[in-house]
């Protein structure tokens, strides 16, 4: 007996759009809009440029896998409703801001694993407080490591040495991002202080984090140059336990890959009761995220530095209304 789904609806698309709309993006910038042909039953996801951060992230990079994070969890949250993602990435050459088409008009496969990972949406938070120094399970790790390789990248855990030459690249990157003024002004312009704070995008000075005191985690201090809400100081995770994902090549259609791979490793380790928040400054400057490489590895090209473990979970950052993303036509 064939097994059909209703037809698809604005009802049924407004909710699968803001469960896609919890993905993380870089400053919470949210560059995603989202189009559903009413005809068809297909929702497009396109980039939006003018959420585009050309100083931390000249080629686009960040905004594809930040886009790329956004369509895994339409994926997780179509199969969670009983629909199967029929996904094309770049679908139209002429068209490079349309970067997806999801349809959806077939049934979820039952061998489909995706739907026990929607609780974890809602879930998911950026953490950029204190973890704990509990070592992560092997199992655990293997886990997301196929969260990864599912999704056509890779996840490493670098050793102790990569682990120090992380840090200082990203110490590096902080110095460098203190010295450009253009690049703290971007900066200033995504973080939120006081009345701002409400704001539907961005990151609230609520969600900071305490200044570091001691510890080796790289937490970047959002408050740089502004008054704020006093989280105080804290003592962080003496050795961070990180994890590099990359893929073999470096293009738009690699980045929307590494981005879907990066909310699967994200909800795998949410629902693995880890919190996590990604370490992007070293990456943001191409001579440093070259270097954060490990030469040891078959990894081309790292796309993001994750720091895991355990600890509370981090406050919630706002998301902008479904209205404001998704175009029905």
């Amino acid at each position: 007996m064939s097994v059909s789904v209703p037809a698809l609806d604005t009802r049924t698309v407004t909710a699968l759009v803001k469960d896609a709309t919890a993905a993380p993006s870089l400053h919470n910038a949210q560059p995603w809009r989202f189009r559903f042909l009413h005809a068809t039953g297909v929702v497009e996801l396109y980039a939006d440029a003018q959420r585009s951060l050309p100083q931390a992230d000249p080629q686009g990079r960040a905004l594809h896998i930040s886009c790329g994070a956004a369509l895994f969890t339409l994926r997780v949250a179509a199969v969670h409703a009983g629909r199967e993602p029929q996904v094309t990435l770049l679908p139209d050459r002429t068209r490079p801001d349309l970067l997806a088409t999801v349809g959806l008009s077939a049934p979820a496969a039952p061998a489909d694993g995706l739907a026990a990972l929607y609780p974890a949406i809602a879930r998911r938070h950026t953490s950029r407080l204190p973890f704990a120094d509990t070592p992560i399970p092997s199992a655990v790790r293997d886990s997301l490591r196929d969260a990864a390789l599912r999704e056509h990248a890779e996840l490493v855990f670098p050793g102790p040495w990569h682990v120090r030459m992380l840090l200082d690249l990203t110490q590096d990157a902080a110095w460098r991002e203190a010295l450009a003024p253009e690049r703290t002004e971007e900066l200033a312009h995504w973080t939120h202080r006081g009345a701002d704070a409400a704001s539907d995008d961005g990151i609230p000075d609520y969600a900071f984090g305490p200044r570091r005191r001691g510890g080796g985690a790289p937490v970047r201090d959002f408050s740089a140059g502004g008054r704020t809400a006093d989280l105080g100081t804290a003592d962080f995770e003496r050795v961070p336990q990180l994890a590099l994902l990359g893929t073999a090549d470096d293009r738009p259609y690699d980045w929307l890959r590494a981005g879907q791979a990066l909310q699967h490793v994200l909800l795998t380790a949410t629902a693995h009761e880890l919190v996590a928040s990604l370490t992007t400054q070293a990456l943001e400057w191409q001579d440093l995220r070259w270097a954060a490489r490990d030469p040891l590895t078959s990894m081309g090209y790292v796309q993001a530095a994750i720091r895991l473990g355990y600890g509370p979970m981090g406050p919630r950052s706002p998301r902008r209304p479904v209205r404001d993303v998704l175009e029905v036509v």
